[in-house]
């Protein structure tokens, strides 16, 4: 049974979230986004909005395609609001417990034709798989932050996902004009299974008192050319979810090579998180971000 994707469900419209359905509205395709409040709704609204208008001053897009892809895009908060969608993508924070319940009350209000997808970073695919009615019929699609620029998205089967599902995925994200990298359902896939390590790497340099913040940003910016320093990219990403991803890392793998730096666990404890609580390896409370140790 092959299927063709026309509708998108997106569940959770945080960063994540809302990106997947930029992309996709603007690709031509309907999509429904799904949160549990009005609020979120409407504020995830807000910043696609003011994404494509950005697109639309750097003459990326045009205004008529703006308005377009603002007028396929649906929003709800309660899970009916999904039952049409040829292809759900879930993107709720990064605790199983509570991407299993999603799948658990999904599945009730889906056609049985529909595929499911979660956005994880790193958590087993087929495990996930296995807490739904159609483990055949679910996979892993990843998309990199922000979404509108990043090219890239890994799509990773489990072990009961067909053929017939991986085509479907892959054509979606070749729709989205995105580029498709394969992988294995592995802890952390490929990239935050060479990213994450990296980053935790910075954080025991910065721990173990080799370089200050701004020593190992700039020794990572302009001595590998990378755009954005090591610390200032695990503010960007959420430290909250860099300590996630390297927990599933070096529980799924046994490997000591993999334990979450102490002053990661540290900072996340103290609830500084990085940019979206205003403090992280770097405090961003006044005119310019300064460095908090």
């Amino acid at each position: 049974m092959t299927v063709t994707v026309r509708k998108v469900g997106v569940i959770g419209s945080g960063q994540m979230g809302n990106g997947i359905a930029h992309v996709a509205a603007l690709a031509g395709l309907d999509v429904v986004l799904s949160d549990i409040s009005a609020d979120r709704l409407k504020s995830a609204m807000a910043t696609i909005n003011g994404n494509l208008s950005r697109q639309v001053a750097k003459q990326h897009i045009t205004e008529d395609a703006r308005k377009a892809a603002l007028g396929r895009i649906a929003s709800t908060e309660s899970f009916d609001g999904l039952a049409a969608c040829d292809l759900v993508i879930e993107t709720a924070v990064e605790k199983e417990e509570v991407k299993r319940k999603i799948f658990h009350d999904l599945c009730a209000v889906l056609k049985p034709e529909a595929i499911i997808a979660s956005n994880t970073s790193s958590i087993s695919i087929t495990r996930l798989a296995a807490a739904t009615d159609r483990p055949e019929r679910f996979i892993g699609i990843h998309f990199m932050n922000p979404v509108p620029l990043m090219e890239l998205v890994e799509l990773i089967r489990g072990i009961a996902t067909n053929d017939e599902t991986f085509d479907a995925a892959k054509a979606f994200v070749g729709k989205l004009g995105k580029q498709v990298a394969v992988s294995e359902d592995f802890p952390a896939f490929i990239v935050n299974r060479i990213l994450l390590p990296m980053i935790n790497e910075a954080i025991y340099t910065l721990y173990e008192g080799v370089g200050n913040v701004e020593a190992i940003d700039a020794a990572m910016k302009l001595g590998a050319h990378h755009p954005m320093g090591p610390l200032e990219l695990a503010d960007f990403i959420g430290l909250d979810t860099c300590l996630s991803i390297m927990q599933v890392l070096h529980e799924g793998l046994a490997d000591s090579k993999y334990r979450p730096c102490p002053l990661l666990v540290k900072y996340v404890e103290a609830g500084w998180l990085g940019r979206k609580t205003q403090r992280g390896f770097y405090d961003y409370r006044g005119d310019k971000p300064v460095p908090t140790r």
